[in-house]
C-alpha cells in the first residue's frame, strides 16, 4: 500500500501522514498540537515533525513514533526540543542498500559477496553505530587491519562503506564529506605494492594426455571441463550456458552480454569436437546445457575444480586453461595477438581503436579453435 500511493500527502489517522514527492521519495511526518503553547499569531502551536524515510521506517514504526510525539504534545512538551531523533545504524542502512541494489548485479553471487564483505569486516566494529557517527577514525578502524594483508578485499570494503555512507547522506542522516573519500585523498592508508597473481595453468604440451583422461569419464563435470578447455571460456560462461544460446545449424554458441565479463555479446564458433560434447546432452531436455544435481539447474561453480582435485591435479585451475590456450596460440599456432585475445573475449586496443575495429574476426577464430580442438583431441 505504502509503495503504490501517488504524489501528495496521505493521512493514516491521528496526525500521521505519508508525504510522496513528485520524484517518488517517500517520508513520514506527524502533525501535533502542543498543549498550552501558541505560535506568534496567538493560535495553538501546531507543528509537523519528520519521522524518517518510508524505505527505512516501516508503517508500524512510524505509528509508534507518532504516538510518542502526540503524548509529549498533550503534556505540553514540545517534541522539537525534547524528542531524540532516531538515527539508523550503519548495518541497517547497509542492508537496505544491498536490497535496493540486488537488481543491478549480474548474478545473486555478486550481491551476496557485497553484503558478506561488510558483514565480516565492518558490522562487528561499526555495525550498531548510528550512521551519523561514522567518521574517519571508525572507517580506519575497519580498513587498517586488512589493508595490507588482504588488499583487494580491503579496497572493495572501502568502496562498499563509501556507498553506504553516500546513501545515508542522500536520506538526510549525514552531512559533510564522505570519510572514505577524505582518507583516500589524504593518502592516510599505507601504500601497498601488489604482485600480479596468475591462475595456475597446465603446459599446453600436456593438454592432449589430460584431455584423454577426461574423455574417459562419464561425469557431467568432465564434459563441462572438456567443453571449457576446447572453447577457452570462463567457468561461469560454460556452467550457465542454456540451449537457446546454441545455433547448431550455424555451429555457433552466442553468450549474451549479461553473462560476459566485458558486458559484450561473444560468439564462439563450435568445432566438430565441441559439438560432439554438447549435442548428446540435448537428450536430457534440461533448461541448462550442463545440468547439476537439481533439475534444470547448473552445476556448482566448484564442480570442475573439484574434479581436478580428484584427479590429483592440485597445481592448476580451471581458469588456467585460458592461459594454456593463449600460450599455445602464440607459441605453436603463431597467430596474431589480436586474434588470440579476441578468442578469449578480451578487449583489444584503445577505446578509439575498438570503435573502428567492429569485426570480431569470426572466420579466423573458427579456424583457430578448430586447430586447437584437433590438437587437444589428437
Amino acid at each position: 500500500m505504502v509503495r503504490t500511493l501517488g504524489s501528495g500527502r496521505h493521512g493514516d489517522g491521528n496526525g500521521l501522514y505519508l508525504v510522496v514527492d513528485p520524484s517518488g521519495a517517500r517520508r513520514w511526518i506527524v502533525r501535533v498540537t502542543v498543549k498550552g503553547q501558541r505560535n506568534k499569531q496567538g493560535k495553538p502551536l501546531r507543528t509537523d515533525f519528520g519521522l524518517g524515510g518510508a524505505d527505512i521506517v516501516t508503517l508500524n514504526q512510524a505509528r509508534d513514533r507518532a504516538l510518542e510525539y502526540r503524548r509529549m504534545a498533550k503534556q505540553g512538551i514540545n517534541p522539537r526540543y525534547n524528542a531524540t531523533q532516531e538515527i539508523p545504524c550503519f548495518e541497517e542502512i547497509a542492508r537496505q542498500v544491498h536490497i535496493e541494489r540486488l537488481p543491478t548485479w549480474k548474478n545473486p553471487k555478486h550481491g551476496q559477496q557485497w553484503i558478506n564483505t561488510l558483514a565480516e569486516y565492518a558490522f562487528p566494529k561499526i555495525g550498531r553505530l548510528p550512521i551519523s557517527e561514522v567518521g574517519q577514525p571508525e572507517v580506519l578502524q575497519v580498513l587498517l587491519p586488512v589493508w595490507t594483508e588482504k588488499h583487494e578485499t580491503a579496497k572493495r570494503l572501502a568502496q562498499r562503506i563509501k556507498a553506504v555512507l553516500d546513501v545515508a547522506k542522500s536520506k538526510g542522516f549525514r552531512d559533510g564529506e564522505n570519510p572514505v573519500t577524505t582518507i583516500r585523498d589524504a593518502r592516510v592508508l599505507p601504500q601497498v605494492k601488489q604482485k600480479v597473481q596468475h591462475h595456475k595453468a597446465m603446459d599446453w604440451k600436456d593438454v592432449p594426455a589430460f584431455y584423454a583422461q577426461l574423455a574417459a569419464k562419464d561425469a557431467m563435470a568432465a564434459k563441462a571441463l572438456m567443453f571449457t578447455c576446447l572453447t577457452a571460456s570462463r567457468t561461469s560462461e560454460v556452467l550457465q550456458a542454456r540451449w537457446e544460446e546454441f545455433d547448431f545449424e550455424q555451429q555457433m554458441w552466442t553468450v549474451p552480454a549479461a553473462r560476459m565479463k566485458t558486458d559484450k555479446e561473444h560468439r564462439v564458433p563450435l568445432s566438430a569436437h565441441m559439438l560432439s560434447i554438447v549435442e548428446p546432452l540435448r537428450a536430457l531436455r534440461s533448461d541448462v546445457v550442463f545440468e547439476g544435481q537439481k533439475r534444470h539447474k547448473p552445476m556448482s561453480n566448484m564442480a570442475m575444480l573439484m574434479l581436478l582435485r580428484r584427479m590429483q591435479l592440485s597445481d592448476i585451475t580451471v581458469h588456467g586453461f585460458r592461459s594454456t590456450f593463449r600460450d599455445w596460440a602464440s607459441e605453436q599456432a603463431g597467430v596474431s595477438r589480436e586474434l588470440a585475445e579476441l578468442s578469449l573475449a578480451h578487449q583489444v586496443g584503445s577505446q578509439v581503436e575498438r570503435a573502428y575495429a567492429r569485426s570480431d574476426l569470426l572466420a579466423q577464430r573458427r579456424e583457430l579453435l578448430a586447430r586447437w580442438s584437433d590438437y587437444v583431441t589428437d
